[in-house]
């Protein structure tokens, strides 16, 4: 009796020093993480990195990572040629491949969500417009126009849309002013426009938008995500 008691001591003491192991594995392995996305994705501060699943030693002994969740500031896309700064981006990796001696990591699949302030998507646009929250869901438009010799302000509710997982395009509802020939024309060349997004961790691409009363809600997804490396 004894004896096993014995055992189950040691067997007690030796799971707790197996798991104080691994959670300091896993905390190196979250820093060295978090400055390879820092520096490949050229931020300014380092994104928050959580490793989960239990135990992590024998997930990289295998050469995989169940999920690896990263939240970034700061990300730099650029949308028609402009640089624009995403406020956040969120995503949460799954099936991280370990690759070339740890150096590399690739996501099977990953999904996550990402905001662009209005004043981010109003330098993105050639034209002079104000950008703002619409409600329901739309994006306000206000821009001006040149009629008859006089300078006209209108805003317009417009709609956001994703085209080929990189566009964001959008396009006034309605227009004020249509039925007068030439205006409705002069005023979309103000308020519509698509704009390409690059910039995300190569394999991301926009999924969904929507705009909030923070700016533009993006959700993106992908596979074959490159983390690092």
């Amino acid at each position: 009796m004894r004896a096993l008691r014995t055992l189950l001591i040691i067997a007690v003491v030796l799971g707790g020093l197996f798991t104080i192991a691994d959670r300091l594995a896993v905390a190196a392995a979250e820093s060295e993480a978090a400055d390879r996305v820092q520096a490949r994705q050229g931020l300014s501060t380092a994104p928050d990195v959580a490793i989960r699943g239990f135990p992590f030693l024998t997930q990289i002994m295998g050469g995989e990572l169940d999920q690896v969740d990263v939240a970034m500031t700061g990300v730099e896309a650029t949308a028609g040629g402009r640089t624009v700064r995403v406020g956040e981006l969120n995503a949460e990796l799954r099936g991280v491949r370990l690759e070339n001696g740890y150096s590399r990591a690739v996501a099977a699949s990953a999904t996550g969500t990402a905001r662009i302030s209005y004043e981010e998507l109003r330098k993105a646009s050639d034209n002079d417009v104000v950008l703002g929250y619409g409600g329901d869901g739309k994006l306000k438009v206000t821009g001006s126009i040149e009629l008859l010799g006089r300078k006209v302000t209108r805003s317009v509710l417009s709609t956001v849309s994703v085209v080929d997982g990189d566009t964001l395009r959008v396009r006034a509802d309605k227009v004020p002013g249509e039925g007068i020939p030439g205006v409705e024309e002069l005023v979309r060349e103000r308020t519509d426009f698509d704009r390409q997004v690059k910039g995300f961790p190569a394999g991301l691409r926009i999924e969904r938008v929507e705009a909030t009363p923070d700016g533009l809600q993006i959700a993106v997804t992908g596979q074959n995500v490159v983390l690092a490396g």
